[in-house]
Parts: C-alpha cells; structure tokens; sequence
C-alpha cells in the first residue's frame, strides 16, 4: 500500500472501506434463499432462446431477475459504507446503478410476461441506456467534475478530447452495461468476472483517495460474491437483465468519476472482449455471410467447440485475475512514492 494513501486515509475512511463489501456479500448470502423461493412463486422463470447450445435447454425455467439480489446486498453495503466512512460520492453511483437495475427489471418482466427469451427492443434498451448516461454525465458537469479528457492515473498520460469527452463517456458507459449483459450467458461468468473488476476498480480508487468510489466498488464486489454462492453451476437464480445491465453501467460510472476508464477495460477485458465477438460476427456475416466464431459471445464460440460450461467460467475467471492481478501491480508501481 502506497505510505501517501495509508497517511491520508484514517480509521473512519477504512472502517467505511472494509465494511461495504462484507455488509453486501453477507446480505446477499442471507437473504439469497429466499429471494429465490419468492422469484419461483411469482413465476419469473428464465426462456431460453431456441439458437443457444442444446446444453441450456435443462436451464429452462430457473427463477431469473436474481440481480434483486445484488441490489439489496448493494444498498446495505453502500449506505453502511458511506455513513462510516463519511465519503457520499458513492451514493449517487448507487443511484445510477438502481436506474439501470430498473430498467433491466423492466427488459426481464417484459420476456416474462409475454412468455419468450426477448423483452425490450434492443434499439428500445439502447435508447434508455443512452438517456441514462447522458443524464449521469450531466450531473458530472453539474458538480464540476473534472472531464475533458482520458487519463492512466498515477501518470502523466493523458488524451484530450474536449467537448468530445462527454459523448464518448455516454457511450462508454451504455457500452459496457451491454458487454455484461452479453457476457451473462454461462453459471457464474457474469458474477464472477464482475467482482473481479470491481476489486481491481476498488483498489486503483483507494490509491486515488476516491474513497466513495471505492465504497461502492467494494461493496458492488462483495455482492457478486454473494449472488455467486447461488449461481454457480449449476445455477439455482440467474442474474438477468436486472443485474447485468446495472452491473456494468456501475462499474463504467464508477471508472469515468475516476478517470479510470482505461483500467477498467483492463479489469474487464474480458466483457469486451465477449462484445467485440458479437459485433465482428454481425458485421462478418452482414459483409460476407460468413461467421468468424461458432456462436457468439465468445463464451459460446468455446461451448460449441467441445468445452464445458465449468471450465470456459474457470478459465475465463483466471484469465480476468491474472489480468487485474497485473494491472493492479503496475498501479501499485506508479502509485509508490
């Protein structure tokens, strides 16, 4: 830990810090059964699309919208953070990151209701995801946040692009709430992926004394661990739209606040990556007619190619560790006095 940040944080900041994520990932595993015997009564069973592997078809009917789940845990760990750690930043994330929930809410009730795997029209969610981020943008401005540009923290590079800044950060934002939501196909891929790039966030933003983006970065980690105890395989709940379009909107939100875009596309490679297949595929087979990957996301190229679900979520998870494990080694570096 850098001697800067250990002599600028004091117990109140650290107390705040530490209870987030263990508040969420406890309120998450507490309340997780129950949760998911109130989604089974309502109903709310997940559809499976008919162009998924034949493998998902036994998943048929597990309870979906689990991201509940991740919201409560959420909101205890973030409200608790903030009062003791004194840092408020992080409740207007906690604010946006309920937005998107409600709107993934509304996708999931929506498949539900009219019986199939599609809910809102993709140029529907777009169109709200985009509204959404112009709004938080705004609200940046609004409170004088410093924009203009990307930065790699702890350095001196940075990339100025004017009044640029303020579409590419809706776009950021809308872009990585949809690469979690592709990336939410495989038993604990979403969750665990998620967790490890709040961590990694969590951690540059403490270095930064970002204290309330910290909080809420902990806590958002500590309650996808939490929602992971019931969705690993084989999945009792699924995350759904509700989580994963929230998931993702947080974590851009949290790392524009910061001005640690580029870290979080290190911490989150991989959910760009899984995006980044489904546009090459689209884009391939528009062109050519040709299909570059088996089935995308990414995670189903690999499915299609003889791999267990297990072991694409294991190897994937190891690949994003090693990944933040690296990343934040060199923040470490740069952070050193």
């Amino acid at each position: 830990m850098p001697e800067a940040v250990t002599s600028t944080l004091g117990w109140q900041l650290w107390w705040g810090v530490i209870a987030a994520p263990l508040l969420a990932l406890v309120v998450a595993w507490a309340a997780g059964n129950c949760v998911i015997e109130r989604l089974r009564r309502l109903g709310v069973g997940q559809h499976i699309r008919s162009d998924i592997p034949e493998a998902h078809r036994e998943k048929e009917g597990t309870p979906t919208m689990g991201g509940v789940l991740i919201v409560a845990a959420l909101v205890v760990g973030v409200i608790v953070g903030s009062i003791m750690s004194g840092a408020y930043a992080a409740m207007l994330l906690l604010a946006f990151f309920l937005l998107f929930a409600a709107l993934g809410g509304w996708d999931d009730w929506r498949m539900i209701y009219r019986g199939r795997a599609m809910g809102l029209p993709a140029r529907q969610k777009l169109g709200a995801q985009i509204l959404l981020a112009i709004g938080f943008v705004l609200v940046l401005r609004v409170l004088d946040h410093p924009t203009g540009g990307f930065a790699v923290p702890f350095t001196k590079l940075t990339w100025s692009v004017g009044w640029w800044y303020y579409p590419m950060a809706v776009l950021f934002i809308a872009a990585t709430s949809n690469a979690v939501n592709l990336t939410d196909g495989l038993d604990g891929l979403a969750g665990g992926l998620g967790a490890i790039a709040a961590a990694g966030l969590g951690i540059a933003a403490t270095w930064m004394e970002q204290t309330g983006v910290a909080v809420f970065c902990f806590a958002l980690g500590g309650a996808c661990v939490g929602f992971l105890y019931f969705n690993l395989h084989p999945a009792r709940v699924f995350m759904g739209d509700t989580g994963s379009l929230a998931v993702g909107a947080g974590l851009a939100a949290a790392a524009v606040m910061t001005r640690a875009e580029v870290l979080l596309i290190a911490f989150g490679l991989l959910f760009y990556l899984e995006e980044l297949s489904v546009i090459l595929q689209v884009i391939s087979f528009q062109l050519i007619h040709r299909r570059i990957f088996r089935m995308s996301p990414l995670h189903h190229h690999f499915e299609l190619g003889g791999m267990r679900e297990t072991r694409i979520v294991t190897w994937f998870w190891a690949v994003g560790m090693l990944i933040s494990a690296a990343v934040v080694y060199g923040v470490w570096r740069l952070a050193a006095p």
